[in-house]
């Protein structure tokens, strides 16, 4: 036997033997998957969680920083701004519920789109809602340092960037029921330092502040509707010449910024697979939506427009992040002494509690999206106490993109990240409005009624196709200014979410069908209605027995006080 014929047979028995070991190690990793499967995720969130998740997971950046951006358009465009995308969260947040009080699953709408509309759209709108969050995070963790650098800059800034990124990330690994009481403190301790800014507001609206009475003065001097630019430039100089087009062409990109501030209010859709009593705590979650959203997002943008002027230089300050914030303009305007810094304080925690829902709500999607067969199996490993550990670190590392911001264009970046999160999210929701769509449709042939349905949602179905049909139409136009002075930097920030979103769905839809006949009938593009599945996961949970929190254990003044502002 020549040495060549020894090298080969020798090469085949190590093949053979890597192959036995590459079967063998699979096979085991197999046995781990589906033992880690056991351990699922955990029903341990109470009512008052999930309403301060609904509310509190989406006051963050958006609200206290990136609402300079609908300001600086003028305060009556920046009010109409809010109130439009109002009308959108609200329809949305109203389609989720119907649908997510129903079937109470974790990571709901990215397994709705799969079963009401098609699996490759549900694979889309997943890996999409998913990126939504994971790119939030670095854009959370990326502002944490800056803010901190209003009262020093003796740090360097990534040295907060890790140690934020690490501490967040850590607190991810508790027990839901922790990660609950986190962030229903500190919700709560934003939600009433809003209110008490909001009171504040009108108080130096009405002459308390060392300027006298303010009243309306800036909406008449420099002007309600702003002078028709973004960011004080104005991309299609020398294109639209027209006031009142430039104006509405202002108000139109602003709506990016209002759209990041609204970002989350669906989040109650994806605690729902981890919440004690969904079909009573989610509703009424849902109900409040609106009311909350009015106090606190429309009211806030209202104040802001009365006490800070569209052209005021401190919104372009580069001095450091909060400083170029709404609500801390406002007070300096109103000459208070100290109470910058201690709203700046509010600011941190909001941000930091906003970047541990990002973490928390980007795992529990990738955890649906591997339950509905949408994402490797591994995404199901849990810990016993129900913490899906690899979708945590999965979504905790994308925060590494917060080093961006230590280049010399922070501001550019900052901006980067929140145009693409917002037409992200802003996917989601057209995502969820046709899923509800398509539900309806179902429920009917069926002959099921929505009066049967845990939560009927109102003014269906019209809502639901407002919200698709506007949707859909600002995923394509928000990006309209980067075509004036075209350039590939403008285009890929306005549309890289829109370039993923159908990249991944068509890719999806080709592996599913294949490329012969059977991937370009309607039967591929969506789901039959009669094989539509409405009620796996719904029968089992009408069986359940649910514990109830005792009414007669004694509260403390400020679960109290909150108790009010959630009832």
């Amino acid at each position: 036997m020549n040495s060549d014929t020894e090298r080969s047979i020798g090469l085949e028995k190590r093949h053979v033997k890597d192959t036995d070991d590459f079967v063998n190690s699979s096979e085991a990793f197999e046995d781990i998957i589906s033992e880690k499967d056991k351990n699922e995720v955990k029903r341990s969130l109470q009512a008052r969680h999930i309403s301060m998740i609904a509310l509190g997971g989406t006051i963050g950046t958006g609200l206290f920083i990136s609402t300079k951006g609908p300001i600086s358009t003028g305060p009556g465009l920046a009010l109409i701004s809010y109130m439009f995308i109002t009308t959108l969260a609200y329809s949305v947040t109203q389609s989720l519920g119907e649908m997510a009080t129903h079937i109470p699953v974790s990571g709901s709408f990215t397994q709705f789109a799969a079963r009401f509309c098609s699996p490759a759209l549900g694979v889309a709108n997943g890996w999409n809602y998913w990126f939504s969050w994971a790119i939030t995070f670095a854009l959370e963790v990326s502002i944490v340092g800056q803010v901190i650098q209003y009262w020093t800059t003796a740090v360097p800034l990534a040295a907060w960037i890790t140690i934020f990124w690490v501490l967040i990330t850590c607190s991810n690994m508790f027990p839901v029921r922790f990660y609950g009481e986190i962030e229903f403190w500190i919700a709560g301790i934003k939600i009433l330092a809003v209110m008490g800014w909001i009171i504040y507001a009108l108080c130096m609206v009405c002459g308390a502040g060392a300027g006298g009475p303010v009243g309306f003065r800036y909406w008449r001097n420099p002007g309600a509707w702003g002078n028709g630019t973004i960011n004080g430039e104005a991309p299609w100089e020398g294109v639209v010449s027209a006031m009142p087009t430039q104006r509405f062409l202002a108000w139109l990109s602003s709506l990016i910024s209002a759209l990041f501030t609204f970002s989350g209010v669906e989040l109650v859709g994806i605690s729902c697979g981890e919440s004690a009593n969904p079909r009573k705590t989610v509703p009424a979650a849902i109900k409040k939506v609106i009311w909350r959203i009015i106090i606190f997002y429309v009211l806030s943008v209202f104040f802001m427009g009365l006490l800070v002027p569209f052209n005021d230089p401190a919104l372009e300050s580069l001095e450091h992040i909060t400083a170029s914030s709404p609500f801390i303009i406002a007070i300096r305007n109103s000459g208070t002494p100290i109470l910058p810094s201690i709203f700046n304080a509010v600011i941190l925690m909001a941000v930091v509690s906003a970047a541990n829902s990002n973490v928390y709500s980007g795992s529990r999607i990738l955890y649906g999206l591997a339950q509905a067969g949408a994402a490797p199996k591994f995404f199901l490993i849990a810990t016993k106490s129900g913490i899906p550990y690899v979708a945590v670190l999965s979504t905790a590392i994308f925060g590494a993109l917060g080093y961006l911001v230590l280049s010399n264009s922070g501001s550019t970046v900052f901006n980067w990240l929140l145009n693409i999160t917002a037409v992200s999210g802003l996917i989601a929701w057209v995502n969820i409005s046709f899923s509800h769509i398509r539900f309806m449709k179902a429920l009917k042939f069926h002959n099921m009624t929505r009066e049967d349905l845990p939560f009927k949602a109102a003014w269906m179905p019209y809502q639901a196709y407002y919200s698709f049909i506007l949707g859909f139409m600002l995923v394509f136009v928000q990006g309209f200014s980067c075509f004036y002075q075209f350039n590939a930097t403008g285009f890929f920030t306005a549309y890289i979410s829109v370039i993923l979103f159908i990249v991944t769905w068509l890719g999806a839809h080709f592996y599913f069908n294949g490329f012969g006949k059977k991937a370009f009938t309607m039967r591929a593009w969506l789901v039959p209605l009669e094989e539509m599945d409405i009620m796996t996961g719904s029968r089992d949970l009408d069986n359940e027995v649910w514990e109830e929190e005792d009414p007669n254990v004694k509260k403390s003044i400020f679960n109290r006080i909150l108790s009010v502002i959630l009832s």
